[in-house]
């Protein structure tokens, strides 16, 4: 029993723990997750070295302007919202609106049901915690992005190059590139981290662009004592020259092209006896070949002397000890490339919004317009008189039906020589109460027992009308019968002050019919004229997308939500009210009946 309990409290805590905001300090959040599907299409797995590439921009990401300083508050948690993730930030432009964001993906994400992760930010007071040479395996030996910083080695083993004469500049794949003009190299001096063998496989990966066919370019070249391997572009075709691990020299041409002015990727794998060859994630050659360990320098875009210049563009070149599969390959490729459609980007939430679910409101509310809040505070003015109403008139109709029960119930007692019994002395209070309103009487109880019913006022205009008659006919202290002239005369005052009973219930029910009427004709009205604006400006701006059609029709609709918010209450309460008007109503008719009847009997 203790453990159904426990588990019934755990399950009942769960879609709060699901929802708890990571930490407290940090005002927002944005969920990004992989399109799993799209990788099963194309026969794709999520790879466990796999680093997703974050695009931030003005479409999926609107609080550049809630990011701290260098974005040292950007924070990445796994999707449990607890394990934090290894990130870095190769680009950061606030005023543009654009970051470029990696992280290192966990390994088991494959598993989950929905492959994701969140970004924390918001937070001006924190350290920043960006983590690039953690963030690589150790079988990843160099990475060079070519960003602002220069030629760099972004893993932990600073593998930094001896010499790098290309200039660094915008319009790589990826943020910058490295920019070749036949003259420029880099030389990345031979280091233990960077022994590539055979025995274990090594890759190479990079991104290069070429404005106009090569002569004969080397892109990477490595050379040791026994052998060596240099890839190159001869007009638009990518080769490999190698020497073994015997001293032959061997040519591969691969069998893609490669386009110029386009970025393509381009990757060597070699795996013992073999070296292939894949170009934009496929694979373009397979060579049997034994090469020997690989350990001198490394020279890019040109050869060991300086030869062969490249001309172009060169961008994300990374070195691995270890020969990558091909699915890795082209899920880096997928998420890497300029049409990359891998990632999901979910709404800019914050622990408020969160909560209450009021992100989307607050969103739509700051699009509506000058004219539509106008038609708004309108239907805000119709939406209170109309609850004051009802509630008053409920109060009112409430109180009057209760009294005439108690008075009916008491006249019913009564017989045709005590019909006077229940009125009260004709005094000058008395004929002030008939003139006050029904809401004074229905929140005041100092006025009677029957203060509050408008039949006893019926009542007392008949019992004053009839003794009226009566001392007129009395003589010799013998009390005379009534005429039907006299009898239609009682019945004609009485009918007088039902009119008027009638006439106070119904006062100010006219005003939730114009808000039934026409709470929904001005919420209509707003809508129109928010569409309006909405498609005027789009024709003065001339971009036509849903983000720029959205926010207007979603908020030109707040005015009719408004103007149905105004008239749906104001019907239901209508309908009740008026239904109890008529029971009244009907308790007033049939009791001119009762008490006439009466007087008859007594009386003619």
């Amino acid at each position: 029993m203790k453990r159904l309990c426990f588990l019934l409290i755990l399950l009942t805590l769960m879609p709060a723990l699901a929802s708890a905001w990571w930490n407290d300090e940090w005002g927002f959040k944005k969920k990004i997750t992989l399109d799993v599907q799209k990788l099963k299409q194309d026969g794709v797995t999520i790879p466990e070295d796999a680093f997703a590439l974050i695009r931030l921009h003005t479409g999926n990401f609107a609080n550049f302007l809630e990011l701290a300083e260098q974005g040292k508050d950007i924070r990445v948690l796994a999707d449990d919202e607890a394990t934090p993730l290894k990130f870095f930030i190769e680009k950061l432009d606030p005023i543009n609106e654009m970051a470029l964001i990696w992280v290192k993906l966990p390994k088991d994400i494959a598993a989950a049901a929905e492959p994701g992760f969140w970004i924390y930010y918001g937070n001006a007071e924190a350290v920043d915690a960006q983590d690039a040479g953690g963030a690589y395996d150790v079988g990843e030996v160099l990475n060079y992005q070519f960003d602002s910083s220069g030629v760099k080695d972004l893993t932990a083993n600073a593998n930094n190059p001896s010499e790098a004469t290309t200039t660094n500049a915008e319009g790589g794949l990826i943020a910058g590139a490295a920019v070749f003009q036949g003259s420029q190299i880099i030389r990345v001096p031979e280091a233990p981290s960077l022994q590539m063998s055979p025995a274990t496989g090594w890759t190479v990966s990079t991104w290069l662009k070429i404005d106009q066919p090569q002569q004969n370019s080397v892109i990477f070249q490595r050379a040791s004592k026994t052998g060596g391997i240099t890839l190159a572009v001869k007009e638009q075709t990518a080769y490999l020259e190698v020497t073994d691990a015997v001293g032959v020299k061997q040519e591969f041409a691969a069998q893609a092209i490669i386009a110029p002015g386009v970025w393509h990727n381009v990757v060597v794998v070699d795996t013992a006896d073999n070296l292939t060859l894949y170009i934009d994630g496929a694979v373009s050659g397979t060579f049997p070949v034994a090469l020997a360990e690989l350990s001198g320098d490394i020279t890019i875009g040109a050869d060991a002397v300086g030869g062969r210049g490249f001309t172009g563009s060169i961008d994300q070149f990374a070195v691995y000890k270890v020969a990558r599969d091909a699915n890795a390959i082209k899920f880096d490729v997928e998420m890497q490339g300029a049409g990359s459609a891998l990632l999901t980007y979910g709404e800019d939430t914050s622990p408020d919004s969160e909560e209450g679910g009021e992100s989307y409101i607050m969103a739509t509310l700051d699009s509506v317009t000058i004219d539509g809040w106008v038609i708004i505070g309108i239907l805000g003015v119709m939406f209170v008189i109309s609850w004051m109403v009802m509630i008053v008139k409920a109060i009112v109709i409430n109180r009057v039906h209760s009294a005439n029960k108690k008075f009916e119930q008491a006249f019913s007692k009564l017989g045709t020589q005590d019909l006077t019994s229940l009125n009260t002395e004709g005094t000058e209070q008395d004929e002030e109460e008939e003139e006050e309103s029904p809401l004074l009487f229905a929140l005041s109880s100092e006025h009677g027992t029957f203060s509050n019913s408008s039949i006893y006022r019926i009542y007392h205009v008949g019992v004053d009308e009839m003794n009226k008659r009566l001392r007129k006919n009395t003589v010799n202290n013998v009390q005379q019968t009534l005429s039907a002239g006299a009898m239609s005369a009682v019945r004609a005052s009485m009918d007088a002050v039902v009119v008027r009973e009638l006439q106070k219930l119904n006062s100010q029910m006219v005003l939730l019919t114009i808000a039934i009427s026409g709470g929904p004709f001005l919420g209509l009205l707003g809508t129109v004229v928010g569409v309006m604006i909405t498609f005027a400006a789009i024709a003065v701006s001339g971009e036509v997308n849903v983000n720029s059609i959205a926010p207007g029709i979603a908020a030109a609709l707040t005015a009719t939500v408004a103007g149905l918010a105004v008239a749906i209450p104001a019907l239901f309460g209508y309908n009740y009210l008026g239904s109890q008007i008529k029971v009244i109503t009907a308790d007033m008719h049939v009791f001119v009946d009762e008490f006439v009847a009466k007087l008859a009997e007594d009386h003619t």
